[in-house]
């Protein structure tokens, strides 16, 4: 007798719903919207059926998703102990996310990218404060109470040079917060000569979770209230997006001389950067470091890359809403958006798992190179 299916996504970051799920050969779902919101493209879900018979899943509503064109050349992720994440065949036809797979055992996970758990989340930080070089700063709680917490990095010296990252603005973009692990990881390496090298000169403020309601909520885009907080950074208040409120105010506070905004991209299948280039103050001096940057940054890493990305923005045309412009802006320092892919970097394919959680990490890791480099030379 076959086993009856389940599908389930009552967890952490869990999203789907079952339209019906009669048959191993047509499965048919659909992604939920972020609460408030007519985002969706992230899924997560735990398919429990018979090991050995090929399933056919179908993302019914995937025409309608936030990114259609991040369906193109798009694998989804699968795995049978949340670990390890590897890709099976996907394929986006007359609108609809097909997913075919053959499931090695009864239960298995799938997702639009390799998780990152609220819990995981916490435990990063246990572990960060654990070494002498880092403390955890309280900032405020979120619209579900959840806390907002930056980790500080190095002496809270005003001499020094403040450089702060945050990720998963956009909790679906989890790839975001795999990064941000990678650069605390090197970054309290006590034997890493790039981490001690910096941290002579630097103080390091880390969130690296920007949304911890959406990405508990398993939003793609937006936090407990619709809100997308990559749009808020102008007009940021505590009743629709505490979360940047309490980060903006922090770096008032702080100042900052370098910064990063890590997310991920739907669509390019490449790592980049977005600049400065369009808000008021931009100048040759802001150039000069943003071109410094790059070229340490392609020099650090091979899956870096400068030749696909976003265009410019016109002269002072930046949208001043978004983080990177924002700060850019505000404090005249070199300000970037780093995006990383859901699919595969191109650059460097890896048919078996794509663009991954550990090659995230790894990117995290050698940033701190081009970080180094610019804040030695300015």
């Amino acid at each position: 007798m076959a086993q009856t299916i389940n599908i389930s996504s009552h967890f952490d970051s869990g999203n789907i719903s079952v339209i019906s799920a009669d048959s191993c050969a047509d499965i048919q779902l659909e992604i939920n919207k972020d609460a408030h919101s007519d985002f969706y493209q992230w899924f997560h879900y735990r398919l429990q059926s018979t090991a050995g018979v090929e399933h056919v899943m179908r993302i019914m509503n995937a025409a309608n998703a936030a990114y259609i064109e991040g369906w193109e050349n798009y694998q989804a992720v699968a795995s049978y102990d949340r670990n390890t994440w590897f890709r099976v065949d996907s394929d986006y036809v007359n609108g609809e996310l097909i997913i075919r797979h053959t499931p090695e055992q009864s239960s298995v996970f799938y997702a639009y990218f390799a998780p990152y758990s609220y819990e995981r989340h916490l435990d990063l930080l246990q572990g960060a404060q654990e070494s002498s070089l880092c403390r955890l700063e309280h900032l405020g709680e979120t619209l579900d109470g959840r806390d907002m917490t930056v980790a500080v990095i190095g002496e809270s010296d005003p001499s020094k040079k403040a450089v702060w990252i945050i990720a998963r603005q956009h909790p679906g973009e989890s790839m975001a917060e795999w990064f941000a692990e990678g650069v605390l990881g090197r970054l309290l390496d006590e034997d890493d000569p790039v981490s001690k090298k910096l941290l002579q000169s630097c103080t390091f403020y880390v969130v690296a979770n920007m949304n911890p309601d959406g990405s508990v909520r398993g939003h793609l885009r937006t936090n407990a209230v619709g809100a997308n907080l990559n749009r808020e950074w102008l007009d940021a208040t505590m009743n629709k997006c505490p979360e940047v409120y309490l980060v903006r105010e922090k770096m008032l506070e702080t100042k900052v001389e370098l910064f990063l905004d890590i997310h991920g991209d739907e669509a390019i299948a490449h790592n980049f950067l977005a600049g400065c280039e369009g808000i008021p103050s931009f100048d040759e001096r802001h150039k000069s470091k943003q071109d410094s940057f790059k070229a340490s940054f392609l020099k650090a890493s091979p899956d870096f890359q400068v030749e696909h990305g976003y265009p410019e923005d016109e002269p002072k045309q930046a949208n001043l809403s978004m983080a990177s412009t924002w700060v850019g802006e505000q404090f005249h320092c070199l300000s970037y958006t780093l995006e990383m892919p859901f699919k595969d970097n191109d650059d460097l394919p890896d048919p078996t798992f794509g663009w991954s959680a550990e090659r995230s990490y790894r990117l995290g890791e050698s940033v701190l190179l081009p970080i180094l480099e610019v804040v030695s030379n300015y």
